[in-house]
């Protein structure tokens, strides 16, 4: 497994990748940390079912560095990281579980972060905080889903004076790929500045709750691909953006709040010269981990939405220089960070 993880195409020079267990309590874990240039790294930690011990390691790779980048071009003194476990979220999780994380993040002495992310929770991180104090997003009010959601809605909203020269989203038609915690958040802002929403999601309760409140189309999941919209927005796992997807797709923009839209990175030069413009994925969705950081650091709670909306401000620079040196948004946003955190 090592000879994996050095040989692996993600695994861009990272500092330290800790495989984490623990049999009594059941678990598997791995946590990567990309890079602590700017400060200790910190990124979520996930659950989810990986088939296989090299799919959750590729996957918390490129997670990772994906936070050494997202944190950079936010401007946040935090590196990048994150951690996987490898479990279903909705069968395998106990308090001894995330106890026996906490207990890992301690051997870290602070290099690491963590936080809630996809398949876990802040009442999950309530548990792994009786272990270390290396954990943010603690209780209700430590969800940063809905400055994820922010966001992309200020994101998004920069796409579309760029792309189309408005300044409003009233009666764009918006296909959204997945309902979760931030997906939904984002649909009801994108419903109440006007936007018709056709979406997607595994959930059917989810589907319904938006059919009925926000007057949404639901389509089937591999169906969100063949939408004729405005703007495409992946709010589900990473990777959406690949050539079968390309092929399909019929929008003139993406701002979505997933991570690692891109399958691979020769992608953004595709959707470029197809003519869509692409709002950079660890650009549109910093605002949870702003979120995070800024209760870390006991930073007021107060300034968390502006600095959240300038959000907007980056992506707007990010569109210009990539017109004006007619390079890739993703190429961009890479050396925007890249030139922060010293790579």
């Amino acid at each position: 497994m090592t000879a994996f993880v050095f040989d692996s195409p993600d695994f861009d020079a990272h500092e330290q990748v800790v495989f984490v267990s623990e049999p009594k309590a059941g678990l598997k874990a791995i946590i990567a940390v990309h890079s602590t240039t700017l400060g200790p790294a910190m990124g979520g930690c996930r659950m989810w079912p990986y088939a296989s011990e090299q799919e959750a390691a590729t996957d918390v790779l490129r997670l990772s560095r994906g936070m050494s980048y997202k944190n950079a071009v936010a401007g946040l003194p935090i590196g990048g990281g994150k951690s996987v476990i490898i479990g279903n979220p909705k069968t395998d999780k106990t308090p001894a579980l995330f106890e026996a994380l906490g207990e890992a993040l301690e051997r870290l002495h602070g290099r690491y972060v963590t936080a809630e992310d996809v398949g876990t929770s802040p009442a999950d991180m309530a548990h792994v905080a009786t272990r270390t104090r290396h954990v943010a997003g603690l209780g209700d009010s430590g969800d940063p889903s809905p400055y994820t959601a922010l966001g992309c809605f200020v994101g998004a909203q920069a796409a579309v004076k760029h792309a189309l020269g408005r300044d409003s989203l009233e009666g764009l038609v918006v296909a959204l790929q997945g309902l979760g915690h931030v997906g939904f958040d984002y649909a009801r802002r994108l419903h109440e500045a006007g936007a018709k929403l056709v979406v997607a999601d595994i959930d059917a309760g989810r589907l319904e709750q938006a059919r009925t409140q926000f007057g949404a189309e639901v389509v089937p999941v591999d169906s969100i691909y063949d939408v004729a919209a405005d703007i495409y927005a992946p709010c589900a796992l990473g990777a959406t953006l690949n050539p079968a997807t390309l092929a399909r797709l019929k929008v003139k923009i993406v701002a979505g709040a997933a991570n690692n839209q891109l399958a691979t990175a020769d992608i953004g030069e595709a959707l470029r010269a197809r003519g869509v413009l692409y709002s950079p994925d660890f650009v549109i969705n910093a605002g949870g981990i702003i979120k995070v950081c800024y209760e870390h650091l006991g930073q007021p709670e107060a300034e968390v939405e502006g600095h959240v909306r300038e959000i907007g401000d980056t992506l707007r620079e990010v569109f210009e220089r990539a017109q004006r040196e007619q390079l890739p948004t993703s190429v961009v946003a890479d050396r925007i960070a890249e030139a922060r955190f010293g790579r």
